[in-house]
């Protein structure tokens, strides 16, 4: 089993290698590796034009996973995710035709474009990490992860994703515009490449992400830390302008996060910081506000950060294990 230093390691160089073609985003492409390591699927969230395809395809040259994407449209069907089967009239029976989902690292483009019916052709294989179709139950070869995106502000048309479904994602994060020196940088390298298209380097094969995956569970939690995740999460069910708080899965997603975290850094412990630094992007997604607060431009991320500054933050002492 890979140590904690070498996920440390190997993480840093996945990151410096995507960073090749996403420029200024280390923040937002740390969150999508945390995603990765902890066995999660990552929605982004955020405008046209800001490399949400890009940070999906890097990822995936750079692990050695294989890639499928679907742009999901109205018109779009469960069985051209899942696949069907075929009638072959040569043989005289029928023939099951995969569809694009049975990959490694599966993009859904603006993913609510489609309508439920749609939608819902992936929650067996995010959360089981299977397809069952015809009776018949196909299973996933791991690691199977999905990114999927959506645009905030274009929502005419559209069919936004039911709780149950964002519930599946693991974290939620945006990427934001880059910053002036940043976006002179874009440029800069596209005029010394000579072409759209970035060439990355495969850092690491997919049973070395499936290991690093595995090393994750030696990250140790205090009994403190714990029950600090508990207590930020029971804070977001508690609060007067929340309709619905974080259900467990949210606590857990909070867990695995914070361990991966911490393991990132190089650390075989997690600390009050490693909790505070995942919470917003892994519970937000999972609060549901009262209606009338969308006048006062209340956001999910402003309850999740109050409960982080109300809920005590545990002492120092028993956090390294022993």
């Amino acid at each position: 089993m890979l140590s904690v230093d070498e996920v440390a390691e190997s993480s840093e160089r996945i990151l410096a290698e995507v960073e090749r073609a996403i420029v200024g985003k280390r923040e937002t492409l740390e969150l999508v590796l945390l995603g990765f390591l902890a066995d999660g699927h990552v929605l982004l969230e955020d405008y046209p034009g800001l490399a949400k395809t890009m940070i999906a395809r890097s990822f995936a040259q750079v692990t050695e996973m294989r890639f499928g994407r679907i742009q999901f449209t109205p018109d779009l069907m469960p069985s051209d995710v899942t696949g069907s089967s075929i009638y072959d009239q040569r043989r005289g029976e029928f023939e099951f035709r995969p569809g694009p989902i049975f990959t490694n690292l599966l993009l859904g483009d603006e993913i609510n474009r489609a309508p439920p019916k749609t939608q819902a052709a992936l929650l067996e294989a995010m959360q089981e990490r299977q397809v069952t179709i015809e009776g018949v139950t196909n299973r996933l070869e791991p690691p199977f992860l999905v990114i999927a995106t959506q645009n905030p502000i274009e929502y005419e048309g559209t069919y936004p994703l039911p709780e149950a479904q964002l519930d599946r994602f693991l974290l939620r994060t945006g990427v934001g515009y880059p910053s002036r020196e940043a976006e002179w940088a874009v440029l800069e390298r596209r005029l010394d490449r000579g072409a759209d298209e970035v060439e990355l380097d495969t850092v690491v094969d997919r049973e070395t992400l499936l290991a690093m995956q595995r090393a994750i569970e030696q990250v140790h939690v205090a009994e403190s830390i714990g029950y600090y995740m508990v207590d930020v999460v029971e804070a977001t069910r508690a609060g007067a302008r929340v309709q619905v708080g974080a259900s467990p899965r949210g606590t857990l997603a909070l867990l695995k996060l914070s361990r991966a975290r911490a393991a990132v850094h190089g650390r075989d412990f997690v600390t009050p910081e490693d909790v505070k630094a995942v919470a917003p992007p892994a519970l937000a997604h999972r609060l549901m506000l009262r209606p009338e607060l969308w006048v006062q431009r209340v956001s999910p991320d402003d309850v999740v950060r109050e409960a982080l500054e109300t809920v005590p933050t545990p002492p120092a002492e028993d956090l390294v294990p022993r």
